[in-house]
């Protein structure tokens, strides 16, 4: 299979040789359901998707041919993937998804569904997909994605075959963003650290210097808390900053996908909306809105792996370990946090935080937490 492929599974040849066994083995038969964990950014879709077009190659993923170009371009007739901006896949969404995988394969030699973030599928909508697994038609393959297996229904992990991505090194990610984007190699250490080896992250700081300066802000607030009036400030500026992030995530893709539907609809973004049309706008609309919840969900939870990641190098200075630093551009105040507290403080804080985490999971009112947590690091300032 052709780099472009395979390349961007930074770090996980173990995990690529078993996909690519079970394509070798096709024409004896594959498997016709599998499941592939790996923590966030370790590339579950990447290799579901890299997966699906070497089953449909003719040559096992030449890379070239007219399957692999429909696959990369995620056009591929027989390969269906199926990825939520919500919340939660409802089960209509699934029930949908069986439906379509009953068709059979139109060009390909399999009919081949993926599921990203299958974790994100209400119980009754794992139900549903539990039948399709336990009777799959013929030549049918199913593909789901998620953090790990604990994350799925027993009955659904008793029936799937598993592949275990790993985080990837630092200098894998580095190494990816230096060849597949041309990132600048010292600025690829610099971010893939930072990331931490979350590889759609690295990109975003590497190719964004506002992402980049949101980050820094947001760390350098967190060890700047002198007294609940400061802690207040800072819990509304990580709030303020994951909205921003949100926001330049989203807005492109909003405007482009706006954008789209007009034309299908024959219509100019000056134009004026014609009554039949206006429920096709309102769901795209309303689609987005979710979309844009579930970003700002995930701007929040990534200001909190970062704090985590800030405290474990304050942690690590206070140890002596021999640890390199995750965040070495703030160096200088991280030892000097380290200094002026101590590592009984410091874990209640990394303790603080992933309590804020899970609570924003169960949507306690993101307000609420940011402000706990603001005021936790100022007690033990």
């Amino acid at each position: 299979m052709t780099k472009d492929f395979w390349y961007e599974l930074a770090g996980q040849p173990e995990a690529v040789a078993q996909i690519r066994r079970a394509v070798a083995e096709r024409d004896e038969g594959v498997f016709h359901s599998w499941l592939i964990t790996g923590p966030p950014g370790s590339g579950r879709s990447v290799l579901a998707q890299a997966f699906a077009a070497a089953l449909q190659c003719p040559e096992q993923g030449c890379g070239t041919c007219h399957s692999c170009i429909l696959a990369k371009a995620g056009s591929h007739p027989d390969i269906t993937v199926l990825t939520t901006e919500k919340v939660q896949i409802a089960i209509a969404e699934v029930r949908d998804l069986v439906a379509q995988s009953s068709f059979g394969s139109s060009s390909g030699r399999f009919r081949i569904m993926i599921i990203e973030d299958a974790d994100r599928m209400a119980p009754l909508a794992a139900n549903v997909l539990l039948k399709a697994l336990e009777e799959p038609p013929a030549n049918t393959l199913w593909i789901l994605c998620a953090p790990s297996e604990v994350d799925m229904l027993p009955t659904i992990r008793s029936r799937v075959r598993k592949v275990v991505l790993k985080v990837p090194s630092v200098e894998d990610v580095a190494k990816l963003l230096v060849e597949r984007d041309g990132v600048e190699p010292g600025l690829a250490i610099l971010v893939a650290a930072e990331a931490q080896s979350h590889i759609g992250m690295a990109r975003r700081l590497a190719t964004s210097s506002e992402a980049r300066e949101r980050r820094h802000e947001y760390l350098l607030a967190a060890m700047n808390i002198s007294n609940m009036g400061e802690a207040v400030k800072t819990a509304d500026k990580w709030l303020d900053l994951a909205k921003k992030d949100a926001a330049a995530l989203t807005k492109e893709r909003d405007e482009e996908e706006k954008q789209t539907l007009l034309h299908s609809l024959g219509l100019s973004p000056a134009d004026t909306i014609p009554p039949q049309y206006r429920t096709d706008i309102k769901n795209l609309e309303e689609g987005q809105k979710r979309r844009a919840t579930r970003s700002l969900r995930d701007g929040l939870d990534r200001i909190l792996v970062d704090l985590l990641a800030l405290y474990r190098d304050v942690l690590t200075v206070q140890l002596k370990a021999q640890t390199p630093l995750v965040n070495r551009d703030l160096s200088v105040q991280i030892r000097d946090v380290a200094y002026s507290s101590k590592p009984e403080d410091t874990i209640g804080i990394i303790d603080m935080i992933e309590k804020s985490r899970d609570r924003i999971d169960r949507n306690v009112r993101d307000i609420y937490v940011m402000d706990s947590l603001a005021a936790t690091l100022k007690r033990r300032a």
